[in-house]
């Protein structure tokens, strides 16, 4: 076990100074090479942080006004018949939409339950299998010109249906 957590001490590390020493080796300027990363890197962050503050807040919202909820009443019947944990179902709404807001609703879920919990292995399986379909098939698609997606959307649709029920299934046999 000692050399386990020694190999994943070192590995970033190891990583770095390779990264280093093959940019040196090249005559490179590793270091502006370096600067000028970081800034682009900065500017990005400067560039998301609105949009991500303006989805925590919308996903706030959504949640404090109740129509999440409302949303998971009405949908719960069905839900407790299959055996899905309700605590799930606003992960399992704003998976395909959003990345940023179902992480949100990711943390929120494990804060409560805590990560250890069938709830919380739940959600942190269903977040790794999962994609966020409507961004992704929007950038995607766009980026190639592709105009006619015909059943793009409801193949993915269905295999976040798909990630999101085995999770559920795989953990509960599991638990």
């Amino acid at each position: 076990m000692q050399v386990i957590n020694y190999i994943s001490s070192a590995a970033i590390p190891t990583v770095i100074l390779i990264i280093l020493l093959y940019g040196v080796a090249e005559k490179n300027k590793v270091y502006d090479t370096f600067l000028e990363g970081a800034k682009d890197g900065i500017e990005i962050v400067f560039k998301l942080f609105p949009t991500l503050v303006g989805i925590f807040l919308a996903v706030g919202a959504l949640r404090k006004s109740g129509i999440i909820d409302l949303i998971i009443k009405l949908i719960s019947p069905i839900t407790n018949l299959l055996k899905i944990p309700s605590q799930i179902l606003p992960l399992a709404m704003l998976r395909p939409i959003s990345g940023s807001a179902s992480m949100a609703v990711a943390v929120d879920i494990m804060q409560k339950y805590g990560v250890d919990t069938t709830i919380g292995l739940i959600t942190s399986t269903i977040m790794g299998s999962t994609e966020t379909t409507l961004y992704t098939i929007a950038v995607y698609t766009s980026c190639v010109g592709v105009k006619k997606t015909r059943f793009v959307l409801f193949a993915a649709l269905i295999a976040d249906f798909v990630g999101m029920i085995t999770s559920v299934v795989i953990w509960q046999i599991l638990s």
